[in-house]
């Protein structure tokens, strides 16, 4: 029997009028206790996660540990504890998304043995607020009013501790109740965690942050920035267009000087500023972090100030004087903050010499954040000397107008620097990757398929599916040695002579159940992590690498689309969708499958389906094979030229394929060559896609997941207009036909690189490719200008993106709604879809960055033991794609490698180069031109450098203790580098990159024996972690079948697909 209660809540209006609002609350005789000892779990209806019962005792962290000490409260040791609903109400209300985000993630995982119990909707829990008493108080009395009742409710079996902060509290009810025990954090860590010294340090850590901020907030001095504006007041300055909202964007170049506002939200859409707000040093900036979504007011026009020209290298000098800006751009000021973007930043500590002690029991010290675009952060801790030479986790608690910098606490140590396995996990934290093993509970739901229980075709899904095992030539073309393969292609002649094209993609989401442990941890993680020696899986192995993958000669489920083409023009008569069963024929590897194509029947010695087979089978296959390979790439010829009539871009990207020996150890790494199979591949996936978009947006027209490419602002375009201009070539950039036809004009025969440089930048300037729910914009905006289709969607990779998965499901009920049936799928709301597509969208470009950071760690890596004055090999052909004040941008084919030549130090003098490729620094000066720079020294000696010449380059390491080591690049002769060893110029780029992989990888292996580091160490630890791994560079990335056009070399990765 429910009992109704009202509940009084007071808001606060956009014009900061507080509005009293009141709403039915109802009570409950019983909600989900999910504890074991429950003695009615059917009336309880403990469906979720339940407690173990391998503790002493619960834990229920009163509302004020749960909001500061919440991150001990993760810490995998502390089992059985339960959030009470207030408390979880207070860190909601009180801290704001990030942290009950947190929290929330928190209680869905699996791994962690905690609960959420419902307090205020139990009637026996629920308590009402007395005259005069304190929402602190009430939260307080509630939790442990609730903490009694679910003792007696477990029957008195388990005793309960309440930890607190409230020393009230526990003189009031630390001896009130038998069994029910109210302690402090601090004692109860004393007393039952006395070993567990992680989190003693971190609360000790948290407390000292705190007590700063205390002392800090009681302190009188001047402010060093001024005071945020009331929250109601920015939110009425942005509707009246006085202020302006956007997300803050650090320039990692000039991290104390230059941030960008990127408009957001209604004021995208009703400003007339058509830039980013140039925000233009630290007070300006006013204690906001990059990533923040602050609001802006712009300054008078005759204030306003234009991006610097010149090069700058990566550190916190203030550089402003003397160095030439470009023209003056709507230039403004932060007002507020609306949402802080804090996360785990990784730090250094300061040499020893720097740490300077701050009173008798803590020192206050001045960290170093990993990222240039963070400010130093001061925290207090006694560990500094003991931590100077080690990668740390700190967290920013508070950022005071007072204080020049922001206040933080210590979280955890992750490795020591400059070791490859700190680097890397300073690579995750920084990306907020998550690498936690798969919990036994999301492996319990897996299948199974081993030796002696095998995986076998159910009598119910050989019903209810289509069986294409006998009627349908399947085979897959991937990398040679892929596991993980998604999709396969099946062709044929139709009885009215017709073809039946088929796109045939594992089906994932039979074996992940929606809403499931395993489905939610997928959702979490959202897309596969491929980092330069490993990669963390989205789904565990038995899914990715065998009964998701469409292996040869196996039976497996499948998500079929089929289409019939006419047989002559290939036009489209009609197409079918639905779940099928099927077997792959052939496994073939892309090599292989383009010498078929090319008539070279030889390679089928190297295809082992054909090894078993007599002449005659032999040959009847063969013909069979090479028909519907050839006939796919006729097909794939006509797609890819309608497209190409429509205007689909072709850009330059950099991409990478490893090849490995039977044991996972790389054998080699080739660039990808253009093959025709693989644009082939590509445009059957891209085909597949589109359609299956526009099935899922008839269906679903409001709640559907479309993957958009808006159309780029033509301003970005402006550097490659002028760098096109110098070479003579006319750049139309008005829509994506014409900038397709211009590229494809732009060639110089005698430089083929000019071409590759110019597509780019092309890229460059891409705005990046979304996920978005089609509830959320017109039908006009879900256009992909990329690819030139009008809808657009991620259906063929589900193993590795949870895009996908939500895709099929859309596409499953799309079908089911057709047929009239009852949709079984749970589908997303528009609300709760664009809330995941922002999720979704956040962890790719985390995917990108740190795939993009741990390549550059191996560059590095191979670079740093090299002496670059004496070794070949550190000296290279560039060439000049940018000019700046002070140097230029230099490019490096090679190696795929950009970064800046400087042609002016810090001390003013000018590059000169001598005949025996030998540069000097010698007094000077610079002339910049539009296309060209000129470097005169006083002696009389002047360099002229022009957009696309080719230089001679020496590639050294910059390196850093604080931050990521970087490559540097300087120019030694104005002349193209000739190698002088014959043997070493017929060398291909991807034989030099395989010996950087050996040389990276041997010494890093060299050093783990150094410091006594076992390989199988690291063999368990993966194992524990269920990820797929190998000690080699560049392990298994991921080949982009549809379209790749991201160039992975650019400080500013664009993702256009």
């Amino acid at each position: 029997m429910l009992q109704k209660r009202e509940k009084v809540l007071f808001l606060r209006t956009f014009r900061g009028r507080t509005l009293r609002i009141v709403r039915e609350h109802y009570l409950r005789p019983s909600v989900p206790c999910n504890s074991p000892l429950c003695p009615q779990p059917a009336a309880c209806r403990n469906d979720g996660k339940l407690l173990t019962m391998d503790v002493t005792h619960y834990v229920i962290p009163d509302w004020k540990v749960v909001q500061d000490y919440l991150e001990i409260l993760e810490f995998p040791e502390l089992k059985g504890i339960i959030f009470m609903q207030t408390a979880c109400q207070a860190v909601q209300h009180q801290r704001g998304w990030r942290q009950y985000n947190k929290l929330r993630s928190l209680l869905k995982d699996a791994r962690r043995d905690c609960i959420l119990f419902a307090n205020e909707f139990q009637q026996h829990c629920y308590l009402l607020r007395e005259r005069g008493e304190s929402m602190e108080k009430w939260q307080t009395r509630s939790i442990y009013n609730a903490a009694v009742w679910y003792y007696h409710h477990c029957q008195d079996r388990m005793p309960i501790v309440m930890v607190t902060e409230d020393e009230e509290a526990i003189q009031q009810y630390g001896s009130e109740t038998e069994g029910v025990f109210v302690i402090s954090f601090k004692n109860y860590l004393d007393n039952f965690w006395p070993d567990l010294k992680a989190a003693h340090e971190l609360w000790d850590s948290i407390l000292q942050s705190r007590r700063e901020r205390e002392n800090e907030s009681q302190e009188s001095g001047g402010k060093e920035y001024p005071e945020h504006l009331p929250l109601e007041v920015l939110e009425a300055g942005i509707k009246s267009g006085r202020y302006i909202q956007g997300i803050l964007n650090v320039n990692k170049h000039r991290a104390q000087m230059e941030a960008f506002v990127r408009l957001q939200g209604a004021s995208s859409k009703d400003s007339d500023l058509v830039s980013d707000i140039l925000i233009h040093g630290m007070k300006a900036r006013n204690r906001s972090i990059h990533g923040d979504v602050v609001v802006v007011e712009l300054l008078p026009k005759d204030e306003w100030k234009g991006r610097t020209a010149a090069l700058c290298e990566n550190d916190n000098e203030d550089k402003a004087s003397g160095e030439s800006s470009s023209e003056p751009m709507p230039t403004g000021r932060v007002v507020g903050i609306l949402q802080k973007n804090w996360r785990d930043y990784v730090v250094t500590f300061p040499a020893k010499e720097e740490v300077q002690s701050q009173g008798k029991n803590a020192q206050k010290i001045l960290v170093t954040p990993w990222d240039y675009r963070i400010p130093k952060i001061r925290i207090s801790t006694q560990q500094a000397e003991a931590l100077q030479d080690f990668r740390v986790v700190v967290r920013i608690d508070s950022w005071e107008s007072t204080s020049v910098y922001p206040n933080g606490h210590f979280v955890r140590v992750l490795g020591r620097i400059r070791d490859l396995e700190g680097e890397i996990a300073t690579i995750l934290v920084e990306n907020s990757i998550s690498v936690v093993p798969f919990s036994e509970a999301q492996m319990c739901e897996m299948p199974v398929n081993t030796p002696e229980n095998p995986w076998k075709v159910s009598p119910e899904e050989e019903r209810e599916r289509k069986d294409l095992r006998r009627t349908h030539l399947v085979f897959s073309i991937d990398p040679k040695g892929c596991e993980d393969v998604d999709d396969t292609l099946s062709v044929r002649t139709l009885n009215n002579g017709n073809l039946e094209l088929g796109v045939h993609i594992a089906d994932v989401t039979h074996f992940v159940a929606p809403n499931s442990y395993i489905d939610i941890e997928a959702r979490t993680r959202a897309t596969t992590y491929y980092l330069a020696d490993r990669r963390y899986d989205m789904l565990p192995s038995i899914l990715s690498a065998d009964l998701c993958s469409l292996l040869g000669g196996v039976d497996r489920y499948a998500v079929s689309v089929m289409w019939e083409l006419d047989k002559i023009t290939y036009e489209i008569k009609k197409v079918w969708y639905g779940r099928t069963i099927i077997r792959s024929a052939y496994q073939l590897f892309y090599e292989a499958a383009q010498e078929l194509l090319d008539g070279n029947v030889s390679i089928i010695e190297d295809i082992p389906e054909f090894k078993d087979l007599d002449e005659k089978s032999r040959q009847a296959k063969l013909e069979e094979l090479v028909w519907a390979i050839g006939k796919l790439t006729d097909i794939a010829r006509h797609i890819r030229a309608k497209r190409d009539r429509c205007g689909a871009l072709e850009l330059e990207g950099v991409e990478i394929h490893v090849q490995l020996d039977e044991k996972k150890n790389i054998h080699d790494l080739i660039s990808k060559q253009p093959l025709e199979v693989h644009e082939m591949v590509a445009e059957c996936m891209i085909l597949a896609n589109h359609w299956v978009a526009k099935k899922i947006w008839e269906s679903f027209p409001h709640q559907a997941l479309l993957r958009q490419h808006p159309p780029p602002h033509q301003e970005f375009f402006s550097e490659l207009r002028e760098c096109a201009k110098a070479k003579g070539f006319s750049i139309d950039t008005r829509s994506n036909k014409t900038l397709a036809d211009s590229l494809g004009n732009a060639h110089d025969p005698s430089d083929p690189v000019v071409n590759r440089l110019l597509r780019s930048m092309a890229t460059q300037a891409m705005s990046n490719a979304l996920y978005v729910s089609t509830g959320s914009g017109a039908e006009a905006e879900f256009y992909h200008y990329g690819l030139a289709l009008d809808k657009y969607t991620h259906f063929t990779s589900p193993i590795r993106r949870y895009s996908d998965i939500v895709v099929h499901r859309l596409l499953m009920a799309a079908i089911s709604k057709d047929k009239k049936m009852e949709i079984e799928e749970n589908l997303f709301s528009n609300k709760d879809l664009e809330e995941l597509c922002r999720h979704i969208n956040n962890r790719n470009r985390a995917a990108q960055h740190s795939q993009k950071q741990s390549t550059e760690l191996f560059q590095c890596m191979y670079f740093k033991d090299r002496d670059p004055e004496t070794e070949e090999r550190c000296i290279s052909d560039g060439v000049v794609y940018s000019i700046r004040t002070n140097g230029v941008l230099v490019f490096i084919p090679r190696f795929g490698i950009k970064g800046a030549a400087y042609l002016k130090n810090k001390d003013g003098l000018v590059l000169s180069c001598g005949p025996d490729s030998r540069s000097e620094w010698k007094p000077g000066s610079l002339q910049r031109f539009q296309n060209k720079i000129t470097s005169a020294t006083t002696g009389g000696d002047s360099l002229t450098f022009h957009l696309f010449d080719h230089v001679t380059v020496r590639i050294s390491v910059q390196t850093s203790r604080c931050h990521s080591d970087t490559i540097r690049l300087e120019i030694i002769s104005n002349k193209p580098y000739m190698i002088p060893n014959t043997e070493l110029s017929h060398q291909s780029p991807l034989l030099l990159k395989s010996e950087l992989v050996k040389e990276v990888t041997k010494s890093v292996e060299e050093a783990q024996l150094a410091q006594d580091v076992k390989v199988n160490t690291i063999q368990e630890e993966y194992q524990e972690y269920c990820q797929t791994n190998g000690r080699s560079l560049y392990m298994l990335l991921e080949e982009i079948r549809d379209l790749a056009l991201l160039d992975v070399s650019n400080d500013m990765e664009r993702e256009i697909l």
